[in-house]
């Protein structure tokens, strides 16, 4: 089972949530509070956690500014943002039988897109 690693813009329910339904996750606001995308990278890479945001710029950066993300990275993109809908989301998405290492992973409703990290 991967470990993961909530960015700072994941919610309270969804990283309660998560732990809840059993996922080994660290979110980065209780770690380093106020840090970049940068650092949060690094760290998830550093813990060989999966990178779970709602924030496209780590796709920038992994595509086009070629930092390495082997940890693996699931973007979020859901079209409700009601916390309770966003965290059965999400916890939907963690339940897929999918190897995240090394895959950026955007997640939407009835969609879900794996493609290899360069």
């Amino acid at each position: 089972m991967a470990a993961f690693l909530a960015d700072e813009n994941v919610p309270q329910e969804v990283v309660d949530a998560a732990r809840q339904a059993g996922h080994d996750l660290k979110w980065i606001k209780e770690l380093q509070p106020g840090v970049d995308d940068d650092t949060v990278l690094r760290t998830s890479m550093a813990e060989n956690r999966v990178l779970l945001t709602f924030d496209k710029d780590f796709g920038e950066m992994a595509f086009r500014q070629g930092k390495s993300a082997t940890c693996g990275v699931i973007l979020f993109r859901p079209r409700v943002h009601f916390p309770d809908y966003v965290a059965r989301f999400v916890i939907a998405v963690l339940g897929q039988s999918v190897n995240w290492e090394g895959h950026f992973a955007v997640a939407q409703e009835g969609r879900l897109r794996v493609v290899p990290l360069p």
